[in-house]
C-alpha cells in the first residue's frame, strides 16, 4: 500500500488536514498518560482507492533535544513514506524552518507536494505562486478549515493507484512486536516446527520484519517476525533505524499484534510504550510471556506476574495474557486461540437492535450526569465499522459527554458483548450532524 506522510513547521494545520483525509478524529482512549506516539498512523480511502497516511510533529530548525526527538521521528516518516506532503501556511511568509524542512526533503529525494494550506478564500488563492520558491514542482492549495481542495489533493495523491490493495487471501495476519531478545523468533520457529528465523542469544539478530505462511486447524495464516523495538534515543545505526520502520509497519499491515515478554526480565516503560503502539494503531493484541521455562516457581509466579500485567497494563484490561515457553514448548498450545479470539472479536459486527439494547439498559442502570441543568440523552447507537469496532452515539449534545460516563458505556458494551482482545473507538455525533 503506498505510503503518505506530512510534513512541516508547527501551526500550518497539518493534524486538521490529516483528520479530514482520514475522516476522523483518531482517539482511541488510553486509561494511561504517556502513551502516544510521536508520529499518528491513518489510513484513507478515495474512490475505490487506498494508501497509509502519516502525521508528524510541528519541525523547527533548532538544536535541543525535543526538536531533535522530533526530527527523528520526521526523518522516519521521510524514509517510510512513497510521497511526502509539505504542509506550509499559506497566510503567512516563508520563514528559516519552512527552508530547513525543504534542504531535509531535497536531501531525501522523495517525490513532494507543497500543501500551501489556510487558503480560505479566492484572494489568498493567489498566494500559493509564493510557495515556487521552495523549488518543487507540485504546488495545492487547500483549506483544511473550509475543506477546500482537499479532492484535487486526493486525486493527486491516488492517480498512480489501482483499487484498493489487500494482503494475499488469508484467515488472519499477526506480528510478534516487543523488545530485542525476548524470544520473537523462538516463537515463530516454535509455531512453524521448524528453524525458519534465525535465534541467538545477542539482542538485535532480526534486523527485518519476516513473513511465514503456516496452517492451524485447516486455516492459513501468515505470522510476522519483527526486530526487537528499542528506545528511540538508542537506535544508532542506519541498519537499526530501518529495522524500527518496518516493525512499525508490520504492525500497521497486521490484523493481531502480539506483545512478547521475558518472564526472566519483568516489565519495563518500553513494554507499555510498545502495546500502546499496537492499541493507537487500532490493532488487536495478545500479550505472551515468554521464557516461561526460567521460572523456578511456576504456581507462584504465575499469581505474581497476573497481578504485575494488571497493575502495569492498566490501559488493556480487555487483553488476554498467556504464558509459554517456545524454548521447550511448553503451553505453546495456549498462543493460537487467543490469537484467533482476538481477530474475529476485532472483526465483531453488532446489530443495532442488540446495541440499543444494551446501552438502553445501562442508561436504566446509570444515568448520564447532569450539567448546568441539561443531560446528555442517547437516542440511538449504531456500528459504523469494525477493525476495530466502531460505535457511533447521536445524541442531543455531544458536549455534555463526561470521559467517565464513556467508559461507562464502554465497560457496559465489553460485559455484553465478547469484545476480548481488541480496541474499540466510541464516537459521538450530535443527531443533526452529517457523518
Amino acid at each position: 500500500m503506498k505510503t503518505v506522510c506530512m510534513i512541516g513547521k508547527p501551526n500550518t494545520g497539518k493534524s486538521s488536514l490529516f483528520n479530514i483525509l482520514i475522516k476522523e478524529k483518531k482517539s482511541i482512549i488510553l486509561d494511561m498518560p504517556g502513551i502516544t506516539r510521536d508520529r499518528i498512523y491513518g489510513q484513507v480511502k478515495y474512490n475505490d482507492k487506498a494508501f497509509s497516511l502519516i502525521d508528524t510533529g510541528g519541525l523547527e530548525k533548532g538544536v535541543d533535544a525535543f526538536q531533535e526527538n522530533i526530527k527523528i521521528q520526521a526523518s522516519y516518516a521521510i524514509d517510510e513514506a512513497d510521497l511526502v506532503l509539505f504542509v506550509v501556511d499559506g497566510k503567512e511568509e516563508l520563514t528559516e524552518s519552512d527552508f530547513y524542512i525543504r534542504d531535509m526533503l531535497m536531501k531525501a529525494k522523495k517525490e513532494v507536494i507543497v500543501v500551501v494550506n489556510k487558503l480560505d478564500n479566492k484572494e489568498r488563492d493567489e498566494e500559493i505562486y509564493r510557495f515556487y520558491e521552495l523549488g518543487f514542482e507540485k504546488i495545492i492549495g487547500v483549506s483544511a478549515a473550509h475543506k477546500k481542495g482537499i479532492n484535487e489533493l486526493l486525486e493527486e495523491i491516488t492517480k498512480d493507484l489501482k483499487e484498493e490493495e489487500t494482503f494475499d487471501d488469508h484467515h488472519c495476519r499477526f506480528s510478534f512486536i516487543g523488545r530485542p531478545n525476548v524470544g520473537k523468533s523462538s516463537l515463530v520457529n516454535a509455531l512453524l516446527k521448524e528453524e525458519r528465523a534465525i535465534v541467538s542469544d545477542v539482542a538485535g539478530t532480526t534486523r527485518d520484519a519476516t513473513d511465514a505462511e503456516f496452517y492451524y486447524n485447516k486455516e492459513k495464516y501468515i505470522c510476522v517476525d519483527t526486530a526487537g523495538i528499542r528506545k528511540q534515543g538508542k537506535i544508532y545505526e542506519n541498519v537499526e533505524k530501518y529495522s524500527y520502520l518496518r516493525s512499525m509497519k508490520a504492525i500497521e499491515n497486521s490484523d493481531v499484534c502480539v506483545l512478547v515478554l521475558d518472564a526472566s526480565a519483568g516489565i519495563i516503560e518500553m513494554d507499555k510504550h510498545i502495546a500502546g503502539m499496537a492499541i493507537e494503531a487500532g490493532k488487536a493484541l495478545v500479550v505472551c510471556v515468554n521464557k516461561w521455562d526460567l521460572v523456578e516457581d511456576p504456581n507462584q509466579a504465575l499469581k505474581t506476574w497476573k497481578e504485575l500485567i494488571k497493575y502495569e497494563f492498566q490501559f488493556i484490561p480487555y487483553v488476554k495474557v498467556v504464558f509459554l515457553s517456545a524454548k521447550t514448548q511448553k503451553r505453546m498450545a495456549t498462543l493460537m486461540p487467543e490469537i484467533i479470539s482476538a481477530h474475529e472479536n476485532h472483526q465483531k459486527q453488532i446489530s443495532t437492535s442488540t446495541l440499543n439494547q444494551i446501552i438502553q439498559d445501562a442508561v436504566c442502570m446509570h444515568e448520564a450526569p447532569s450539567y448546568k441543568g441539561r443531560r446528555l440523552k442517547i437516542y440511538f447507537v449504531s456500528q459504523e465499522s469494525s477493525e476495530p469496532p466502531k460505535f457511533v452515539f447521536h445524541v442531543n449534545d455531544k458536549g455534555l459527554v463526561h470521559f467517565s460516563y464513556e467508559r461507562y458505556l464502554e465497560n457496559q458494551l465489553r460485559q455484553a458483548i465478547d469484545l476480548t482482545g481488541t480496541p474499540i473507538i466510541i464516537k459521538f455525533k450530535n443527531k443533526n450532524d452529517e457523518l
